[in-house]
């Protein structure tokens, strides 16, 4: 079952790289007490998401954190040196958190999981966006066919 506006994020651990190698990050300390704009990805590196969704997410940082958002972070079904890599290579590092969820828990856990073992992808997560007030989802996007239609940028700004 997808989780619904109102409902609270289960408990989650990601991992993140910092300056001193791979780190747990847990999803209190990422969520709690905070407005945060989480958006999901079926992929590091894929088209759609390094092309099209990720994109405008860096290209409205500024004005995401002007609505009183304090952080932005994105997650997908990667392990978390491909994480890392992503944020160098799109130069996402110190405006994004970048997290990973290597084994899809996160995204299981709140019901947006994607099976793409048909296409060779594996377990992957839906392309999503949502607004989480101290840990509880205030506003969810989740993309029901490909592209970035639901999810993107303009509107989470649309929404804050």
């Amino acid at each position: 079952m997808t989780i619904s506006v109102g409902e609270k994020l289960p408990e989650a651990t990601f991992k993140m790289m910092t300056a001193d190698g791979a780190k747990p990050i847990t999803g209190d300390e990422i969520f709690a007490g905070k407005k945060v704009v989480l958006f999901g990805v079926p992929g590091a590196f894929t088209p759609t998401c390094s092309n099209n969704h990720l994109p405008g997410y860096l290209e409205n940082h500024d004005a995401i954190l002007a609505r009183g958002v304090d952080t932005i972070a994105v997650v997908s079904v990667n392990d978390v040196h491909v994480m890392g890599a992503w944020a160098r290579f799109t130069g996402g590092e110190g405006k994004i958190l970048y997290l990973a969820d290597g084994s899809g828990d996160f995204a299981k856990s709140v019901g947006l999981d994607n099976d793409l073992s048909a296409t060779g992808m594996g377990l992957r997560s839906k392309r999503f966006s949502m607004i989480v007030d101290d840990g509880k989802v205030v506003a969810l996007n989740v993309e029901t066919k490909p592209g970035v239609d639901e999810s993107g940028a303009a509107k989470i700004l649309e929404q804050l």
